[in-house]
């Protein structure tokens, strides 16, 4: 069905001599072609790849490490020296360090610093940060922050998709409503040139006077420029839809003439977008996509306010390292061991409290635009439920109103054939019913645009 479907997008019906039957393009199936084929849909999903290959990145930080390191000299067949080291690395999450290694050193000219046993030397230890970045470090806070950044894309795709889903539906609206007016003016055209044609015919006969045929026809030539310039709005229209209408590989569309918007679209579109169930409900806007966004923005803030306030504590690491010849390594000897301390700390922290006072800013300022946009979002949702609620009770009205004035027409077109009425006043009935109608049309875009702005509102693609 979908091959179908494509396949008269592009080319429309191929009757060999025959008129091109009209094909019905539906909202439903246009939006579906958006979703799975517009670049700028599939775009939204690389923020995703993006973020899921900085998580991967920052992961990276805790993987173990084997580091070997080995230099050697020979000069004049002396060997000056040898020497091996080789290392076992493992961090963990609370910055402690793991380590195990093995070092081999030899030679007449070797530094005493580097002296070791025959047989080489193994050491196991462990580095423990007691001041800065014990409980929080730059490798956890980058790895948490990647976390979030996953969910801000994620986010962020959804609002995107929505985003092109709206501009699309705008332009499928703009379509019908300009389709919808062509169809009107060639109607009333048609009527005008039956109504000329007529009023001809009885002059001839001498039944009317040679002006009507003047008036009549002025009639007729204001419908053909209304006619036109409806088509041209179309054409226009038709081009700004094309812009949504893709293929694999960023391949583009074009609509055939012979493709219609959908006609039942009125009674299908609040299904479509499943606005009908958020009109009988409230809708909570705790799990919205751009409050998942501003809410993972403010925890990245929380990790950076957490690893500036770290800072505020002197670094502290010690080091523990147990040493053991090879061929002892199954003999604990508590004297053989290396250990070391390093610390520092600034007297003033002006730096640190500044910087600690910047994220602090930067969290208050974001829960602010948190709390606004949640009491926006449901403002915006409320009153979209009440335009679309109005807009159908004003569309039942419209319907009315139009039915009202066919009704004034028909029994103006009777007085005249009785002779007691005027072409005027069946032309006054007329240009009546066409704006009333034009109203209607441009009601019932007003409540596709307004469902529209509820999906958009609501921002969930899927």
């Amino acid at each position: 069905m979908k091959f179908i479907l494509i396949f008269f997008l592009c080319f429309g019906y191929l009757g060999f001599g025959q008129e091109k039957a009209p094909q019905e393009l539906t909202y439903n199936e246009f939006l579906g072609l958006v979703k799975k084929y517009h670049p700028l849909v599939k775009n939204s999903q690389i923020q995703i790849n993006e973020a899921q290959a900085a998580l991967l990145k920052a992961r990276g930080a805790f993987d173990p490490k084997i580091e070997v390191d080995f230099n050697k000299k020979q000069f004049k067949e002396q060997e000056y020296y040898s020497i091996l080291n080789s290392s076992f690395k493992i961090p963990t999450w609370y910055g402690i360090e793991l380590k195990a290694s093995f070092d081999n050193n030899e030679g007449i000219y070797l530094n005493p610093e580097n002296t070791l046993p025959n047989q080489g030397l193994t050491s196991f230890g462990i580095s423990i940060p007691l001041g800065q970045g014990l409980l929080i470090n730059d490798r956890m806070a980058h790895l948490r922050k990647a976390k979030m950044q996953l969910k801000l894309s994620k986010s962020e795709q959804q609002l995107e998709a929505v985003s092109v889903l709206y501009e699309a539906s705008m332009a499928y609206f703009n379509w019908k409503k300009t389709y919808d007016e062509v169809q009107l003016y060639e109607q009333y055209k048609s009527n005008a040139l039956l109504r000329f044609k007529g009023i001809q015919t009885l002059i001839e006969q001498g039944d009317k006077p040679a002006i009507d045929s003047i008036e009549a026809k002025i009639i007729v030539q204001n419908r053909e420029l209304n006619l036109e310039d409806s088509k041209l709005k179309l054409t226009k229209a038709k081009l700004g839809l094309s812009l949504f209408l893709w293929l694999e590989n960023n391949i583009p569309l074009e609509l055939a003439d012979n493709m219609i918007p959908e006609t039942a679209l009125k009674s299908t579109i609040a299904e479509t977008l499943r606005t009908n169930d958020l009109m009988q409900s409230d809708f909570s806007v705790v799990a919205h996509p751009k409050i998942n966004a501003l809410q993972s923005k403010l925890d990245m803030l929380e990790v950076d306010r957490k690893w500036k306030a770290n800072q505020l504590l002197p670094k502290i690491d010690l080091g523990y390292t147990y040493l053991s010849e090879p061929s002892y390594i199954d003999r604990y000897r508590l004297e053989d061991y290396k250990i070391g301390v390093n610390f520092s700390f600034p007297i003033l922290l002006r730096k640190e409290r500044g910087d600690l006072k910047l994220a602090k800013f930067k969290i208050q300022e974001t829960q602010s635009t948190l709390d606004f946009e949640r009491l926006q979002l449901t403002n915006k949702i409320k009153a979209q439920q009440a335009e679309i609620t109005s807009l159908l009770k004003q569309n039942d009205l419209i319907r009315n109103l139009v039915n009202d004035h066919k009704t004034m027409l028909s029994s103006e077109e009777r007085l005249f054939d009785l002779g007691e009425s005027s072409l005027f006043l069946i032309n006054t009935r007329e240009n009546n019913l066409v704006a009333a109608q034009l109203n209607r049309i441009a009601l019932e875009n007003r409540y596709y645009v307004s469902n529209s702005e509820l999906f958009k509102i609501i921002a969930n693609p899927n």
